[in-house]
């Protein structure tokens, strides 16, 4: 089945940046689309942004501008700079692997292999 392993999160002030990491093992070849997730106490788990093995991403609204997602696929690892972090960007954030091959999307139903999570806080 594989694993997923998050690290990067920790604890910023307003304006801040944070890089998370995920690292793959346990599996061979490369999931087509990983993604990004989050969820807030009380709230639903949210689609951040998705990368495709060919370069292909898509943000959500609420960090398109701020949030960059890259992938390095010989090293297996997915990425999520996150620069101006706001107080509602606080969250559990989860690494993803997508289901199939040609498609990608945000939809948490479209998701085979889920990473443990690392926590981001940011205080206003």
């Amino acid at each position: 089945q594989g694993q997923l392993v998050e690290s990067g999160g920790g604890s910023v002030q307003a304006g801040g940046s944070l890089r998370l990491s995920c690292a793959a093992s346990g599996y061979t070849g490369s999931h087509y689309c990983m993604a990004w997730f989050r969820q807030a106490p009380g709230q639903e788990r949210e689609g951040v942004a998705y990368a495709t093995t060919f370069g292909t991403t898509r943000y959500a609204t609420s960090v398109k501008g701020r949030f960059t997602i890259s992938r390095d696929n010989v090293k297996r690892t997915l990425y999520l700079q996150m620069n101006s972090l706001k107080p509602d960007d606080t969250a559990t954030y989860y690494c993803a692997a997508g289901v199939g091959t040609g498609t990608c999307s945000l939809d948490p139903l479209q998701i085979e292999l889920w990473g443990q999570g690392t926590q981001v806080t940011v205080s206003s």
